[in-house]
């Protein structure tokens, strides 16, 4: 029995939190779709929707959500304002209206518009393009937002149903069915007075690194300035296939085709032992009386893409002792003990850094961390001096064994070397005698 317990607690602490939707660095951490129903009548309700990113690292990046659901109900989209659906769909049984629906889908593909859309198709928190950033990046657009005039075929009752089977087209989230909540509240006349909606529903996304990609998307080296050797990135950290790689210095010849600008465009890597996208770099640079100082790079290695608003969470024991970072934004994250800061999440400043080129001579961003040493802690050995954990836009980055991290050099080996030393110099005096 005791066998058991121990072996069901080990699986439950060995599988990865993220693997499963659950993040313990960001335990609130999810994607919430708001449906508000504002106005209704027999055949005719107006809805306004909302896309809340509540998830502290992870963002939507291009080309953006794609949010979709099944109708219960014969209902047609008559109108859109801030959105618009990727198709119309059969509205032939509207053929005698003056004007068809904007959307007769039983499951519609509804879209972000792109910025710069006219004046009067836009709403409050729409229009980018379907771009959502994190809530430490950027808490002001991290929503988006439309609005919809919707209604019934003709021989269809006009009650007003939640749709069902919803999903915001994001690789890696899954989200559940709407449920019923306290109906929002509006401020009007500058706050004098509240509005709210006649109903409110919610429905909850949550990502799963494994449901997002098979394989990992990043992976970690290590140096020191007291070790020779570089610590690589383990072999075929995300995958093993060279058969979609580039050799440094070639072009690709997906790059010289064109592509649709709202599709993701599959990973092509350059040619390494670990077939990463993303390779991050961790290296002791300096060690000095009360302080020691590392580098991080992380390099781009897809020739296919650009990542804007990337973000690298890091989690080292002294990074509660964090005393200037260069080059990188920087914010310590106490998810769940605030007496627990051993965790920080770093991201590019704006219009300097913050878009992680392809690969190539600029296709890297780097910074230098200075943080404090604590007597009682700190050392460099046994690996200590290393992060524990590395997530790059939110997911997890292969580490190398805890067995190959840079070791101090060996005090046996030095004490040796001076006892061989002091015994040559004691027999070349003796044959000098």
């Amino acid at each position: 029995m005791l066998k058991l317990l121990f072996a069901i607690t080990t699986i439950l602490f060995t599988i990865s939190p993220s693997t499963h939707g659950f993040d313990p660095l960001d335990p609130c951490g999810e994607m919430i779709i708001k449906w508000d129903l504002l106005h209704s009548s027999p055949g005719h309700h107006t809805v306004l929707v909302k896309i809340e990113n509540k998830q502290e690292y992870r963002h939507v990046e291009k080309p953006g959500w794609k949010l979709s659901w099944h109708w219960v109900n014969k209902t047609v989209i008559w109108d859109m304002r801030g959105a618009e659906t990727t198709e119309q769909g059969n509205c032939s049984a509207f053929a005698s209206s003056e004007t068809l629906p904007h959307c007769c889908l039983r499951r519609p593909t509804i879209v972000d518009l792109l910025p710069g859309a006219p004046f009067n198709m836009q709403v409050s928190n729409c229009c980018r393009g379907g771009v959502l950033t994190s809530m430490s990046q950027d808490r002001i657009n991290h929503v988006s937002a439309f609005h919809m005039t919707i209604g019934n075929f003709p021989d269809d009752p006009g009650e007003f149903t939640m749709p069902c089977d919803f999903d915001i087209g994001v690789p890696g989230y899954t989200c559940s069915n709407a449920t019923s909540v306290d109906p929002s509240k509006y401020s009007t006349d500058k706050g004098r007075r509240k509005t709210q909606a006649l109903a409110t529903w919610e429905a909850e996304c949550v990502y799963s690194q494994t449901k997002s990609s098979q394989s990992p998307k990043c992976c970690v080296s290590l140096s020191a300035f007291y070790y020779q050797n570089i610590v690589p990135c383990p072999t075929c950290s995300c995958g093993c296939s060279s058969s979609n790689c580039v050799k440094p210095g070639v072009v690709p010849s997906l790059l010289e085709q064109k592509h649709d600008p709202h599709v993701e465009v599959s990973p092509v890597v350059q040619c390494t032992n670990h077939m990463c996208p993303i390779h991050i770099h961790w290296h002791v640079k300096v060690n000095y009386k009360k302080y020691w100082r590392v580098k991080i790079t992380a390099t781009n290695l897809n020739t296919m893409r650009n990542y804007s608003d990337w973000n690298l969470v890091v989690l080292h024991p002294n990074l509660n002792n964090v005393t200037q970072v260069f080059s990188f934004n920087y914010k310590p994250m106490t998810p769940l003990h605030k007496s627990i800061n051993d965790t920080g999440m770093f991201w590019g400043l704006k219009f300097y850094n913050d878009v992680l080129l392809q690969a190539g001579e600029l296709g890297n961003v780097q910074t230098e961390i200075l943080l404090g040493k604590d007597i009682g802690n700190f050392t460099f050995k046994n690996g200590w001096a290393f992060p524990r954990r590395i997530l790059f836009n939110g997911d997890e980055c292969v580490m190398p064994s805890p067995d190959d991290y840079p070791r101090l050099p060996n005090s046996a080996s030095s004490s040796s070397g001076v006892s061989s030393f002091v015994s040559f110099v004691f027999c070349f005096l003796l044959l000098l005698v």
